[in-house]
């Protein structure tokens, strides 16, 4: 996300590639910090795990994939905001109203952690604090405010959920800002009003691509808003969400090259230079490594990461469904 940062170099060789995304491993945060939010992490996505076997539909594991795949592909997708700094979709909040809370974190979860693994795009150690930033904290925040206007109208519901989308962008902000200053990376004083300040703006995008995307659900499928764990997700929803992931990616060459939220406050203020790189690289700055710093490796990397962050969120939630249907 946009207050989060790259385990890569922090200014990226691919010219096309998007802005670094997550916390990096180094100097950001501490590693007490950083176990600490593992710890929390895991609590929460077994929460997930148990609720999701309980209350999710098995025919509603593909409109996760789906959603893990358009989340992915939209993160990619930076635009300009104020002061030469870009912003773009976070998704927690989006996919929390859509999926319900707890399949909702691990959509998100499925994200971040292929955003790491395969594109070196976050640390490793510090992974517990990129999944709660990004995915846990964002859905509750979007999916306790939306379910506070159940029954009531299209544009009251639309309203809230944009609004619980730029909160969630200021509630991942503030703990971030927390964490590295528990960590001693920056004093609080210094971070909170430049994290706020410029992610003030970043969660004005957030609230409007969250409102577009609903306003298509309920316009085309608008039964899978009330959450009912039962709904069939249909194969024509599945080749839509296919598609929209589809243009997605191939827009991500045109994404804003200007640096994310984070970045732009740790350049401010100095401790940019903390960042460690990463062990090792398999898709570094989403391109492939044989077709070069091309607008097609931009492409192409975008694909095979939708793809397989749809397929793993897909087989998870499959799997935890066929534990509980072997439990009962």
């Amino acid at each position: 996300m946009d207050f989060l940062l790259s385990a890569q170099p922090l200014f990226p060789s691919n010219p096309l590639a998007p802005p670094a995304l997550h916390i990096p491993d180094g100097g950001f945060l501490s590693i007490p910090v950083a176990l600490i939010f593992w710890l929390i992490t895991i609590v929460f996505l077994g929460l997930a795990v148990r609720n999701t076997r309980e209350q999710f539909g098995d025919r509603m594991a593909p409109l996760a994939g789906i959603m893990a795949a358009f989340i992915f592909a939209a993160q990619m997708l930076n635009f300009p905001v104020a002061g030469g700094t870009s912003g773009h979709l976070l998704g927690g909040a989006l996919a929390a109203i859509t999926l319900g809370p707890w399949a909702g974190m691990l959509v998100m979860a499925s994200v971040v952690g292929v955003q790491g693994l395969l594109f070196q795009d976050g640390g490793l150690v510090v992974m517990g604090a990129n999944i709660f930033n990004m995915g846990i904290l964002p859905a509750l925040i979007g999916y306790g405010l939306y379910r506070g206007v159940t029954g009531r109208g299209r544009g009251t519901k639309l309203a809230v959920a944009g609004v619980a989308a730029w909160l969630s962008v200021m509630g991942a902000a503030l703990v971030t800002s927390l964490q590295l200053w528990l960590s001693g990376t920056t004093p609080l004083q210094i971070v909170l009003p430049a994290m706020l300040g410029v992610h003030a703006l970043i969660g004005l995008g957030e609230a409007l691509v969250t409102v577009a995307a609903l306003a298509f659900i309920m316009q085309v499928r608008p039964d899978l808003l009330d959450n009912s764990p039962a709904q069939s997700g249909g194969r024509g929803w599945v080749v839509v969400g296919l598609l929209v992931a589809l243009a997605v990616v191939l827009l991500a060459p045109l994404a804003s090259a200007f640096p994310d939220g984070l970045e732009r406050v740790a350049e401010d203020i100095g401790f940019i230079n903390q960042a460690a790189s990463a062990p090792y690289e398999l898709l570094p700055d989403y391109t492939v490594p044989f077709l070069g710093e091309t607008s097609l490796s931009t492409i192409v990397a975008g694909l095979l990461g939708a793809l397989i962050v749809a397929g793993l969120t897909l087989l998870i939630i499959r799997l935890v469904r066929q534990r509980s249907a072997a439990n009962a």
